[in-house]
């Protein structure tokens, strides 16, 4: 990797409330300020019950029948998710937490991980993973930006509840974050890319490529996503990609691709604190 070694700590106070690495669905900054829509970004996406068919005043069974009945648009049932998400956080938050209780007693990954980040004198445990609901955001241009996780180096790793499927989709997630966590301590990481990219890119493959996100049955089954040849390549690369995407100082896909492409060789092949790819 290119940063050069330092082991800064990692605090165990505050839950993280600002990640500044987010996991490979990243939510993009939110166009309605000023300093967004400088940046070019597009509008977020108000709802209309008007024009969508979604009435967030009307009970949820009401909405849920127009669901059904295709009486909601494509956009309506967004923000239908959104809205049942937002009833739904206490549930869905008790039961992250549940899941990773599970995971830093029983998954080998995060086992290892937690072990080694502790022996870069860091703490991961209930005091700074923490689960909260993640609101996702639709942009006029259609597309939906979600975040299934993200680190923070001053407070910690965020899980998104609303967004996990089982606690083997948390356990991804979690570990995901951790190579991060790990990859500060080691080095320095530049994560905004105040100097450069480089930094954010690597640790992005790096991430994507150890967890365990990428292998064939969550690339093939889950997401649908399978060929013969390069499949783990192709998603440890597409994901870094998107990631390096949502950073403040990243201009578009084109540099995101750029970035990962000039660092790929060095940091594919860097599989610390492993002897090779775990899963």
């Amino acid at each position: 990797m290119a940063p050069q070694p330092s082991e800064p700590p990692v605090p165990t106070a505050a839950p993280p409330s600002d990640p500044t690495s987010t996991s490979a669905n990243s939510t993009t900054p939110s166009s309605s300020s000023p300093s967004s829509k400088a940046a070019g970004f597009p509008d977020i996406v108000k709802n209309d019950p008007k024009r969508t068919g979604f009435d967030p005043k009307k009970a949820w069974w009401v909405n849920y029948f127009k669901l059904l009945t295709g009486e909601i648009t494509p956009e309506g049932r967004f923000h239908y998710l959104e809205d049942a998400y937002r009833r739904h956080e206490a549930r869905d938050c008790a039961k992250c937490e549940q899941w990773r209780d599970w995971a830093f007693e029983h998954s080998p990954m995060v086992r290892f991980m937690r072990e080694k980040v502790g022996e870069l004198n860091g703490t991961l445990d209930e005091r700074n993973v923490v689960c909260r609901r993640c609101p996702a955001r639709l942009t006029e241009d259609g597309a939906v930006h979600r975040q299934s996780g993200g680190f923070s180096p001053d407070h910690g790793i965020l899980i998104c509840a609303n967004g996990l499927r089982d606690r083997y989709h948390l356990e991804d997630t979690l570990s995901h974050e951790m190579v991060h966590a790990w990859d500060h301590l080691r080095w320095k990481v530049d994560w905004v890319g105040d100097k450069n990219l480089k930094h954010a890119a690597c640790t992005e493959i790096r991430a994507s490529m150890l967890s365990g996100e990428c292998r064939w049955s969550r690339e093939a089954v889950t997401r649908g996503n399978w060929k013969l040849t390069q499949q783990f390549q192709d998603c440890v690369r597409k994901r870094a990609v998107q990631s390096v995407m949502a950073r403040p100082r990243c201009k578009d896909d084109v540099q995101a691709a750029r970035v990962v492409n000039q660092v790929w060789d060095s940091c594919f092949s860097d599989t610390r604190p492993f002897d090779e790819v775990y899963r």
